[in-house]
Formats: structure tokens, C-alpha cells, sequence
């Protein structure tokens, strides 16, 4: 069986080997379920999810005015509404960001990854994030990477190169100007799939459309308040995905809620 996102979900025999062993395929991703063979057929396990929470329903619901909606499948790519709150630091040096479902059940992660002590010293003693090559890792519930984003160092243009664990390039999302309000294309082998369009100046809310100009999907910025306004790097967004993407528009999408805040990342901090 190969794990791509149209095999429906279901238990299969254990990719890693195991004899007599089946493991649950959610659909997305292989879980921490398994089964021997011999136990008959298994049940389709419940996924186990925390009381809501009440700070990210509002968070969801009334700064950035999602509606409330079904829950979905619980990962990444199967939910309609992903909450995106980087760690609030002081000094920024390494980018992480915590990514929820619209109840506040955690279920990814964004982390920095490939950064040097020197670099590191860098990044404290001088504000050249955009002279400098930034890699994100993009984690399941389970810390295993789904999606890889490199953005080049930048001059002018911000470009983000979007791939699989294994290397497999899944496309590019690349900055289209550098006046007004500030737009992105996706790509895929050099054909535009969809764009990315700010709303405003500062690039706080984007509109995501597909080929056709539809929009897809929506990432609002979210208020953190004063003092981590002030005095902290933190960023919060919420993506809302109107409808169930095909790939490899999905991975784009997804890969882009994340990429906004590291494309754009300015020095100064403002309030609108």
C-alpha cells in the first residue's frame, strides 16, 4: 500500500513489518493504532480529544469570525479550521509555532529546524532575518514531519519552496510585488494552481483562491494583545479552508498559513 492522501482510511497491513500486524491508516497519515491479525477485525479507533478550550473558541469565533463548524478528521489536512500561535519570546531565534484544531486540541506543529549556535548569536545581535535561509518543519500530533518549507534568503522577493519528508517537491509559493498590498503565487511545476492576497497594507488577513480566482480558503491574523504585541514576537492566525482541497492545492494551503508569517516577517510591529 502506499500512504498517499486518496487511500481511504482503514486498517492495513504494518508498514514497518511487523508480522501479524495491522496498523490504522487514518486517511492522512499511519497512527500509534495497531492490531494483531489474529484478534479478528478491529474496531476503527476514537480519537481522543481534550475539553474545548475556551480561549481558542474565541480566538476562532470571535476575533477572527469563524462560525463554528464540524469537527474533522483531526489532522492537519482533514480539519476545516487550523489555529496557528507561535511561541511568544522576548528575542526570536527560533521560530515554533503550536498548531490546533477550532476546539484548541493540538494536532501539529511548526518548528525551525537546521540552525546553528553561530547563527543563532546572529539572529540576537542583528535583525537580518530576511538576508537569511529559513527551514520550517511542519509536524503531525505524533512530531512526525508531513511538510518541508525552505524560503531562501530574501533581497527583494520572498520565495518558499514546499516539499515531502522525502524530498518530493510538492510547489512554490512566490512573492508577486513588493507595493500595495502584498500578493503570492502558488505554483506547481511552473503553473500557478492558486494565489494568496492580502487584504490590507500591513498583510494582516489573506484571501486564498484557487486557478479560477474562487477563494478556497481564509487566514485571518488575530489579535494577542498589548503586551505581546509590545514586547514579544508571537503571532497568531487562524486559517479557515471553505471545502476539502485536492492536492496538491491542500499541501500549498496548509504550508501556507505557516509560510505567511516567515515570508513577511518585518522588523517593525504594528497595530494595523
Amino acid at each position: 500500500m502506499t500512504t498517499q492522501s486518496n487511500t481511504p482510511a482503514g486498517w492495513y497491513p504494518d508498514p514497518h513489518g511487523a508480522p501479524q500486524t495491522l496498523r490504522y491508516w487514518d486517511g492522512v497519515q499511519w497512527t500509534e493504532n495497531t492490531n494483531n491479525q489474529q484478534q479478528g477485525v478491529p474496531q476503527v479507533p476514537q480519537q481522543q480529544t481534550a475539553a474545548p478550550d475556551a480561549r481558542v473558541q474565541r480566538q476562532v469565533q470571535q476575533q477572527a469570525g469563524v462560525a463554528p463548524s464540524g469537527a474533522g478528521g483531526g489532522t492537519l489536512f482533514t480539519e476545516p479550521v487550523l489555529v496557528v500561535n507561535q511561541k511568544a519570546k522576548l528575542i526570536e531565534l527560533t521560530n515554533e509555532y503550536k498548531v490546533m484544531d477550532q476546539s484548541g486540541n493540538q494536532i501539529g506543529s511548526v518548528v525551525q529546524v537546521g540552525q546553528s549556535a553561530l547563527r543563532k548569536v546572529v539572529r540576537f545581535l542583528a535583525s537580518i532575518d530576511q538576508f537569511l535561509t529559513h527551514r520550517l518543519e511542519i509536524r503531525d500530533a505524533y512530531g512526525q514531519p508531513q511538510l518541508l518549507l525552505t524560503r531562501p534568503a530574501k533581497f527583494l522577493k520572498s520565495r518558499v519552496i514546499v516539499t515531502r519528508p522525502d524530498g518530493q517537491p510538492v510547489g512554490e509559493i512566490v512573492q508577486q510585488n513588493m507595493i500595495g498590498k502584498i500578493n503570492f503565487a502558488m505554483k506547481v511545476n511552473g503553473q500557478q494552481v492558486g494565489a494568496i492576497k492580502a487584504e490590507n497594507w500591513r498583510a494582516w488577513n489573506f484571501a486564498i483562491v484557487d486557478h479560477a480566482d474562487n477563494e478556497v480558503a481564509r487566514i485571518t491574523k488575530t489579535w494577542e494583545g498589548l503586551a505581546k504585541t509590545m514586547f514579544t514576537t508571537a503571532d497568531n492566525y487562524v486559517l479557515q479552508i471553505h471545502y476539502q482541497l485536492p492536492e496538491p492545492l491542500l499541501s500549498l494551503v496548509v504550508a501556507t498559513a505557516l509560510t505567511v508569517d516567515t515570508a513577511l516577517k518585518q522588523d517593525a510591529r504594528g497595530f494595523g
